[in-house]
Parts: C-alpha cells; sequence; structure tokens
C-alpha cells in the first residue's frame, strides 16, 4: 500500500507498514536533514501530512521558535538548556568563542544558542493529535559532537512542548 500527498509524493510502505520519507533541505547556510516515520501507515492520517508539510515548509519561523523556548528556559538555573551551555563551556573551554556567531551580544548563552546548528527535524506522523511529540528538532553547537545535542519537541500544532538534551 502507498500514501499519497501533495508535499511527500508518493509515500509507499515497507513489508512491515512503516512508512519513510526522508530529504535534505537548505536552510540558511546549512542543511538539515528532514524524516518523516510512523511504524504503520495505517495511522498516519491526510492532516498529519499535511501538518508535517506546513513545519517543513516554514522551517525558518520553526526554527526561530525553538530557539525562542530555549531562550525562555535561561532563566531557570536548573533547566536543561542552562546544563548544556555549561557543559559546551566545559568541554570547549576558551575555543567556545570561535565557535560563536561573529556578532556576539555579549551574552555568552544567548549567543550559544544563537550558534546552535539546527541537525535534524524529526516527523513522527501517527503522533498527530497525541501527547507524544509530533515533531523533534535536534541543535548542536558542533556537528562533530554528534551526542551533545538540544532536542525541541513540538506538539501536532507545532508548539513547543519541551526543550531535553539527548542524555
Amino acid at each position: 500500500m502507498a500514501i499519497e500527498h501533495d508535499f511527500f509524493g508518493l509515500l509507499e510502505s515497507g513489508p512491515d507498514g512503516s512508512i519513510f520519507w526522508s530529504e535534505t533541505i537548505e536552510f540558511g547556510d546549512q542543511s538539515v536533514s528532514v524524516d518523516l516515520t510512523a511504524p504503520d501507515q495505517d495511522d498516519v492520517s491526510p492532516a498529519a501530512l499535511d501538518v508535517a508539510a506546513a513545519l517543513i515548509s516554514s522551517l525558518e519561523s520553526v526554527d526561530l521558535m525553538a530557539r525562542n523556548a530555549m531562550v525562555a528556559e535561561l532563566d531557570d538555573r536548573t533547566s536543561e538548556v542552562i546544563e548544556y551551555i555549561l557543559q559546551q563551556q566545559e568541554t570547549f573551554g576558551e575555543e567556545i568563542s570561535e565557535l560563536l556567531p561573529v556578532d556576539q551580544s555579549g551574552d555568552v548563552q544567548i549567543d550559544i544558542i544563537k550558534a546552535l546548528q539546527l541537525m535534524s527535524m524529526t516527523i513522527l506522523a501517527d503522533e498527530h493529535g497525541g501527547t507524544d511529540p509530533f515533531a523533534v528538532l535536534e541543535y548542536a553547537l558542533d556537528a562533530d559532537q554528534a551526542d551533545d545535542v538540544l532536542l525541541v519537541n513540538l506538539d501536532s500544532e507545532g508548539a513547543v512542548q519541551s526543550v531535553t538534551s539527548a542524555d
């Protein structure tokens, strides 16, 4: 079986009924891996695919919303965003300034959030309308440090559910 969608084209299911779509999206000066997956195509509605297409099409505003959610967590000294920033400062030491934007704000925490690279977006199409994340954005300060990432979880309305580390 297969599902056809204007944005995704023909989504064919594997032998186990799962669907998978992958594309690399050029975003600013970086490439972002975007995956859509579901373990059972019967759990994927046309509305879920429409929301997924809208998120991908508006990746720039979704990225901005995710970064704003990270900034909002800076006031909570126990947040995973603060822990991630402290971990990156410890890992890179003085060399962290080489990873930060040229137009630094003077606030290292803000500059680290600005410097994060959006590595990937994974859309869990079968989670549309549920309480689990519908989309997960993966951010890293250094693309070569794939284990040190922040994850921003979005619901099926495109709103931020949570910001967590991959630990």
